[in-house]
């Protein structure tokens, strides 16, 4: 094999794959690295590249953003709901036991969501028309004491599986065809604050998912943080101090309010927020 110098090792897009490539000026000897190896990174700018997969988008980053046609017409995603707290969440297929009921549970907690300012935006790989008779045959059904179940929030048609890929819902060792079910916590500035992911075999639970929101609302209302299993007015984790002496105020300084057990685990009793979180004036 040659090694010429470096000054001869372009980098080139080569059949949907990245190689590094070299040869002479003229492209008279050229050779191309094994499929194996690694792919030259610096070659790699397009979407579609295979050295570049989509990745999974991470807690604090701007939520990925596209324009998808859902049973509530097309959105632009996440701008749309600017100002708004947006729930994405994305089950496996239309017409099938588990995403029924979850369905079916959303549906009857919209109201509950609605009041805190959050937007429910659903996604399967489904097409348009499944998702509309699948959302008309859920009013039929009556399930612990939930029926006439209307669901009113959009539900995206991803045939092609790129809002799927862009969130990492898809992955391939539960399925290559379905999502799994994800939740996506975006915050009214766009941002991705908590995610959680579920087997395709396991029902979600909604009482979690709503208190994950009350959660991220109180922190930011209140510069505070959660403990375990915390539920609305339950003591709230004060932030810890930045230097010794303040570490000392801390513990040393009584108030009636507040109960520490080290310097580094002090709580405060919990109280009403004053700011509206995510929500736009009238």
């Amino acid at each position: 094999m040659l090694h010429p110098p470096d000054s001869l090792i372009p980098f080139k897009y080569v059949e949907m794959r990245c190689y590094r490539v070299w040869g002479d000026p003229n492209g008279d000897r050229m050779s191309k690295k094994n499929d194996s190896e690694k792919c030259c990174e610096e070659c790699c700018d397009r979407e579609d590249c295979p050295c570049n997969p989509p990745r999974m988008p991470m807690i604090g980053e701007p939520a990925p953003e596209f324009t998808a046609n859902t049973t509530q017409g097309e959105i632009n995603f996440p701008g749309d709901y600017k100002g708004k707290w947006i729930i994405l969440f994305s089950h496996p297929a239309d017409f099938t036991p588990v995403c029924t009921t979850e369905f079916m549970t959303f549906g009857s907690m919209m109201k509950e969501f609605e009041d805190l300012n959050v937007q429910l935006v659903g996604l399967s790989v489904d097409s348009i028309y499944a998702h509309i008779a699948w959302l008309r045959k859920i009013q039929d059904i009556d399930w612990k004491g939930m029926k006439n179940i209307e669901i009113t929030f959009p539900l995206i048609e991803d045939i092609t599986m790129s809002v799927s890929k862009k969130y990492g819902m898809v992955q391939p060792n539960e399925s290559k065809t379905q999502a799994v079910r994800s939740v996506f916590f975006i915050d009214p500035k766009g941002t991705i604050r908590a995610m959680i992911y579920y087997p395709q075999s396991l029902g979600r639970n909604f009482d979690e998912i709503k208190r994950v929101i009350l959660a991220l609302q109180k922190a930011d209302a209140d510069n505070v943080a959660t403990p375990a299993d915390w539920r609305p007015g339950d003591d709230v984790i004060m932030p810890v101090p930045g230097s010794c002496g303040t570490a000392k105020d801390r513990v040393e300084t009584k108030e009636a309010d507040k109960i520490c057990y080290d310097w580094f685990l002090c709580f405060k009793k919990d109280k009403p927020s004053t700011k509206r979180v995510g929500r736009k004036k009238a």
